[in-house]
């Protein structure tokens, strides 16, 4: 008998400590904020700031403060530090910015992110590795939260990694290589089926954004042929027929798009609208894309672009993929 209860207070013992252990844990992700400590009513108003990556645009941070109706800018990132705080601390009046570090399933699980999240008045997704972001939030609160945020009006924006999971569809990055993080048009196109080439649907709920997929440091880092592949995937002779269209942005560009659809291109770069409705071809595993044609549309910086009528102020051409090389209508050949 004194046998059992030493094993029960043994136990006891142990269950006591665990849970003291665990309650002195540090929680999975990270916050750092600048500004008021608490968070202020505010009025946001709707709008998506698409960067296309390396240095940050003053112009889209204010596109997005302004919106936040002088509330609480909450920067959301899967690695990484608080440096966007000072930045657009200083750039912005706003009660707060904070950034929330989730580097794990288990950061994006915890209470206090979709709180974070649903006590915004903007949102903001950095640069990084969209994989992290589709693997470690996809399926948990914070992307409950951030659709339920856009439905709720409140602006967000993307640069790099971020803008990638902004449209309906997205390229996950799953199984790309370490020492090699960029897909180039010229090996996606040399097979669109490649494991290196794998695509996501649904993370975010932007309604402007619907049938839409997004790339990012586009000419910068030759990602025209790879945007072309996903669109022949995403089309290739199916019930979709030339609805899922692509946006590209180069790198320290933005489009600043408004709910209505009206979108307007500021920064250093242009935005490339690429469509491919009526296009046909070869899409298959293991063999060079032939395909086409797409029409592209290049809108300069202070050029304007409508969404939903998917025209606006833009150099026009066509391109097409023969054997895994593209073909273009624009003087010279060149694709940009």
């Amino acid at each position: 008998m004194l046998r059992y209860r030493l094993y029960f207070c043994l136990l006891f013992h142990i269950s006591i400590a665990g849970l003291i252990a665990q309650a002195q844990a540090p929680p999975a992700y990270k916050y750092f904020r600048t500004g008021h400590a608490t968070n202020v009513p505010a009025s946001p108003k709707p709008g998506f700031a698409l960067m296309g990556g390396g240095t940050d645009l003053d112009d889209a941070f204010r596109f997005l403060c302004d919106r936040a109706g002088g509330g609480d800018l909450l920067v959301l990132r899967a690695s990484g530090n608080d440096e966007y705080n000072t930045y657009i601390q200083k750039l912005c009046p706003l009660n707060s910015v904070a950034t929330l570090l989730l580097p794990s399933r288990a950061a994006a699980e915890d209470p206090f992110a979709e709180q974070a999240i649903r006590h915004a008045s903007a949102l903001f997704i950095s640069g990084g590795d969209q994989a992290n972001y589709l693997n470690f939030w996809e399926g948990t609160p914070v992307q409950a939260a951030l659709n339920d945020a856009i439905a709720r009006g409140v602006s967000l924006g993307g640069t790099s990694a971020g803008l990638a999971v902004l449209g309906e569809y997205a390229y996950t990055a799953q199984a790309d290589k370490p020492e090699d993080p960029n897909l180039d048009g010229k090996t996606a196109m040399a097979d669109p089926f490649g494991p290196r080439i794998t695509l996501s649907h649904n993370f975010l709920e932007i309604p402007i954004l619907k049938s839409i997929i997004t790339d990012t440091h586009f000419a910068k880092r030759n990602r025209m042929g790879r945007l072309l592949v996903f669109l022949a995937r995403l089309n290739r002779g199916g019930k979709l027929d030339g609805e899922v269209r692509g946006i590209g942005v180069e790198q320290a560009a933005a489009l600043l798009v408004e709910p209505d659809g009206k979108a307007t291109v500021v920064g250093h770069g242009s935005a490339y609208f690429v469509d491919a409705h009526g296009g046909s071809g070869l899409v298959a595993a293991g063999k060079p894309l032939t395909f086409g044609p797409f029409t592209v549309q290049r809108v300069a910086p202070g050029r304007v672009f409508d969404l939903k009528t998917w025209t606006g102020e833009a150099t026009a051409y066509k391109l097409s993929i023969e054997q895994g090389v593209i073909h273009s209508t624009q003087p010279g050949g060149g694709v940009y």
